[in-house]
């Protein structure tokens, strides 16, 4: 166990390394010493069986932590590591014995390019059959009343559509595409390669058709062949009332057309409400502010109330305080789930005059007699109380 080298120094890298740093290492080492790519070297080959085993244990993060923390010993089944070691050392089993979890895996897709197993590779990602169209993302800034009512809008969608002349084929007029010679039809090329496993059968997609499984000799002069073409185009929406900023709402089939008969991808309306100048909003209630005199405080009075259909009456009882807040139910936002609808709630500020009268301070200085208030208070005026009485 002393013979064997520190599996950091193998790889070359220090222990602050990243799965993904030790990874790289492991595949560029292993393309070095590999035996396909030194035949009848026996230190390639021990390099080789070395590097295998250094990444075994620094690509599990279990092996790894005892390998840190006890050395070869926290790994080897021999070891005080026990059963939860090796477990029967992997790599490539020495050529012929059992793979390990993570270096013939590694190998395999480094020199093959995927997944498949022995006897053959998949085509991974290529797909022949219908394919759907890409979806496509709209922003839509509207109106605060429209988001709480609802609106019908116009937009104008700048996307690929299915060229009229060829049908999406891409042919032209009168032609179709025809099968690629090279794949038959198949739209993927298989070749054999030996390797240290043995013979493998290799797939890739076809360089002439790229995948399609057909050819087009004479593109279609509309669309050069692509099957579709750039076009503008006019949408009305209907946008239900309630929403809001981050609302999305899907148009199904508004998106780029789909491939080989796919259905149409979708389109996405992503909306943004602008502020409104009185209302503040908050899920399906609004919030807003309402200024009053002094004297519609003191005495009560029937006051006009912003709402998002225009002023109404609303009676506020005597003696009301700055800051009190009313709540009048259905004059919010409807709801998107529901027939809800939310309540607005408006709180009164008090306004005091600035500017007061001769006239005016002589009736307030009879008020403040009357009531028993002294006009002077710790150095503020009547006035001052009244002013602080109401926040202004």
């Amino acid at each position: 166990m002393a013979s064997k080298r520190d599996y950091y120094e193998v790889l070359g890298i220090d222990k602050s390394a990243s799965e993904e740093d030790i990874k790289k290492a492991y595949r560029k080492l292993a393309k070095k010493y590999h035996p396909d790519m030194n035949q009848g070297d026996k230190s390639a080959e021990s390099k080789f069986k070395e590097l295998n085993e250094a990444y075994e244990v620094l690509s599990d993060k279990d092996k790894k932590a005892r390998y840190d923390q006890f050395g070869h010993a926290g790994v080897d089944p021999n070891g005080f590591g026990g059963a939860g070691g090796f477990g029967g050392f992997g790599g490539f089993g020495g050529f012929g014995g059992s793979t390990g979890t993570g270096g013939f895996e590694d190998i395999f897709d480094m020199f093959f390019g995927g997944t498949g197993g022995f006897g053959s590779t998949g085509s991974a990602g290529r797909k022949t059959g219908p394919q759907k169209g890409t979806d496509l993302k709209y922003e839509l800034e509207i109106e605060f009343e429209e988001a709480a009512f609802g609106v019908k809008k116009d937009i104008h969608v700048t996307r690929n559509e299915t060229c009229n002349d060829c049908k999406g084929t891409g042919a032209k007029a009168g032609t179709s595409p025809e099968t690629c010679k090279a794949c038959g039809g198949s739209g993927e090329v298989r070749f054999t390669q030996s390797t240290i496993f043995g013979r493998v059968v290799n797939v890739r997609t076809c360089d002439e058709c790229h995948g399609e499984g057909k050819v087009i000799k004479e593109p279609c002069p509309q669309c050069k062949g692509r099957g579709s073409i750039r076009r503008s185009r006019k949408i009305t929406i209907d946008i239900p009332a309630g929403v809001d900023t981050g609302s999305v709402m899907p148009l199904r089939g508004e998106g780029e057309p789909g491939l080989r008969g796919g259905s149409n991808g979708d389109l996405y309306i992503y909306m943004r409400v602008k502020p409104h100048k009185l209302f503040k909003r908050d899920g399906i209630n609004l919030y807003s502010e309402m200024p009053i005199s002094f004297t519609q405080a003191a005495l009560g009075d029937e006051i006009e109330v912003n709402t998002l259909e225009g002023k109404m009456k609303y009676t506020i009882p005597e003696g009301t305080q700055t800051g009190t807040t009313f709540r009048i139910k259905n004059k919010g936002i409807p709801s998107l789930k529901n027939k809800v609808r939310g309540d607005l709630y408006f709180t009164v500020k008090v306004s005091v005059p600035k500017k007061l009268s001769e006239k005016q301070k002589e009736l307030l200085r009879q008020y403040a007699a009357i009531s028993g208030d002294d006009m002077e208070d710790q150095g503020k005026s009547f006035f001052d109380k009244v002013k602080d009485a109401f926040g202004k």
